[in-house]
């Protein structure tokens, strides 16, 4: 299952219902790049219970914006459309899987 990439459109109706984890992330970036593999694991372990999706900072500017994006990665754990979490720098997926758990 692929993690979906969103856009400014889409962004608002992924995150509303349920737990969701969103990883900002840049093509550029080295450790984002390395994070990859480990939010699509993230996204087959949750499948049925959360929500796994990206956005591009680059492309995506508003995002980046209105969430204060400084550095990346930066993972955001949203619950019902609100931000219950934030992260920012490589995680493990132990680490990650834990936090997506923990708002289950």
């Amino acid at each position: 299952m692929i993690v979906p990439e969103l856009t400014n459109g889409e962004f608002e109706a992924f995150i509303t219902g349920g737990v969701v984890l969103i990883d900002f992330f840049a093509e550029w970036c080295m450790p984002c790049m390395m994070m990859s593999p480990i939010i699509e694991d993230l996204n087959e372990e949750f499948s049925e219970k959360a929500k796994i999706g990206k956005v591009n900072v680059e492309d995506n500017h508003e995002l980046s914006q209105k969430y204060g994006i400084q550095s990346i990665p930066h993972f955001i754990v949203f619950k019902d459309g609100k931000i219950v979490e934030e992260l920012s720098g490589s995680r493990t997926q132990p680490e990650l899987s834990e936090i997506v758990k923990k708002h289950l």
